[in-house]
């Protein structure tokens, strides 16, 4: 049975841990399934954000005659941008393996794994002839999650369907797709199939889409896609049945109303669920909670002694910079014996759709449901407001600060253009300890963008001239 100092678990964010490992001296192993990179690599942001660039700029020239230019779209070559995208991120997982292969004190195992014990694992053999089993003293499971097929669904065994998985790759563009879900995933993949030429149906349970944002972005983002694609909400998808030429739909509300919902291809956009399961955790006594998801402490450590978990399969933020993040921490507890308690500042998140949604810290709703929060500000301040902000096409984007008693922080929200990169500014300033009003009175550049995050904290801190 091999063994080695160090077993990292997952080729996604785990590949820097292992390597880091590598290079302290330690015999490291690491154990990957598939492409190295991982989802965010392979089959996550990296490809999606792609993608999704090229229907920003589709969107941004069929809306140029609002500025006075007259241009169109007349061809969009789907299969060869698909292509495009896909070769070059196989490119990148290739390269990285190969890496990977030649790195000094680290063995691939390119193969499936499963625990079988404590910090043991199965690994498939190369040549398919048989398993070994590989141990470590200390293991650190990076092993990420996979879309969710919800078992509330009937027809799930016999229906053809998509997930996000295969949705990025598809070779020819669907005439009509619907999409069951209203997160991130539905929002984003809408945005990208409607540009492309689809016509977009999106059925989801919520009354919103991204019902997990505040409420008045959720509500901004929600009035923009009803403009663009055909929004059934309020609905639970209950089954889906079709064949290679037609999906069906069929979605219930809270009252008994039912709806059937057609299209040629249906993407099942329904969420994420970690990955414990298929490494048999439970083999190592790797306590999870009730979804599944591996229970940390505040150092990443597993209920089992030299096992650490990080990532999407333990759940403390289900995003690659989180993920990065943690991956600093595991290096500095794990291979450096340097033991620090992870910390997020300045967490903050972003939606890629249209518009681009990002949000840092509590919504107001939750503002309103936490526990010593009696007071608190609320400024806002609209891009139609701001000189950029008037000019990007940004009918309806706003941010919107929330600001405690003592000028704390508490959140903000942006919908609109470039909110992915204007949400920085509070999330830097947050994990540099600033309060609102240093945000508020920070000179920003004119007439940049970022003046309608300035203003929103100016309205919510009561600071700043008003003007004529």
């Amino acid at each position: 049975m091999p063994d080695h100092d160090f077993l990292v678990l997952g080729g996604g964010t785990g590949n820097a841990v292992a390597a880091a490992a590598a290079d302290a001296g330690l015999d490291t192993g690491l154990v990957e399934r598939g492409r190295l990179g991982g989802t965010c690599l392979n089959r996550g942001c990296n490809p999606s954000k792609k993608l999704i660039r090229r229907a920003d700029v589709v969107e941004s020239i069929r809306a140029a005659d609002e500025l006075g230019i007259d241009a169109s779209v007349d061809d969009i070559a789907f299969s060869d941008i698909v292509d495009s995208v896909s070769e070059t991120v196989a490119a990148k997982a290739e390269a990285m393996a190969a890496a990977a292969r030649e790195r000094d004190g680290l063995t691939f195992y390119h193969a499936e794994g499963r625990f079988v014990d404590e910090r043991t694992v199965e690994v498939e053999r190369p040549d398919g002839d048989g398993t070994d089993r590989v141990a470590a003293e200390t293991v650190v499971l990076a092993g990420g999650s996979r879309p969710t097929v919800p078992d509330s669904i009937d027809g799930t065994d016999e229906t053809p369907f998509l997930t996000s998985d295969e949705a990025l790759r598809l070779d020819s563009l669907p005439d009509r797709l619907v999409v069951v879900g209203g997160g991130y995933i539905a929002v984003e993949l809408s945005h990208f199939f409607g540009q492309m030429g689809s016509e977009v149906a999106v059925v989801g349970s919520g009354d919103v889409l991204l019902d997990r944002e505040d409420r008045d972005v959720a509500e901004r983002l929600t009035e923009a896609y009803r403009e663009k694609h055909d929004l059934h909400l309020g609905y639970r998808a209950a089954e889906i049945a079709g064949d290679d030429g037609e999906r069906v739909v069929t979605a219930e509300s809270e009252d008994g109303d039912e709806i059937e919902v057609r299209a040629d291809r249906l993407l099942l956009a329904t969420g994420r669920r970690p990955n414990s399961d298929t490494w048999n955790v439970s083999a190592a006594g790797i306590e999870t909670d009730e979804k599944g998801f591996v229970e940390t402490d505040e150092y990443l450590r597993t209920s089992v002694d030299g096992v650490y978990a990080m990532g999407d399969i333990a759940g403390n933020y289900p995003f690659k910079h989180s993920g990065d993040k943690e991956a600093e921490y595991v290096v500095a507890n794990a291979v450096r014996g340097d033991e620090r308690a992870v910390e997020y500042p300045g967490m903050a998140h972003a939606v890629f759709g249209s518009p681009q949604v990002a949000s840092l810290g509590k919504t107001e709703d939750q503002v309103d449901d936490a526990t010593g929060v009696e007071e608190y500000e609320v400024g806002t301040c609209a891009y139609d407001d701001t000189v950029l902000g008037a000019v990007l096409q940004a009918e309806g984007g706003f941010v919107k600060a929330i600001v405690g008693a003592d000028g704390e922080v508490l959140g903000c929200h942006v919908v609109g253009p470039e909110a992915s990169t204007l949400i920085h500014e509070v999330s830097t300033a947050v994990a540099a300890g600033a309060d609102a009003e240093t945000i508020a009175e920070a000179i920003h550049v004119h007439p940049a963008l970022s003046e309608v995050v300035r203003g929103a904290f100016r309205d919510a801190c009561g600071v700043g001239l008003s003007g004529l």
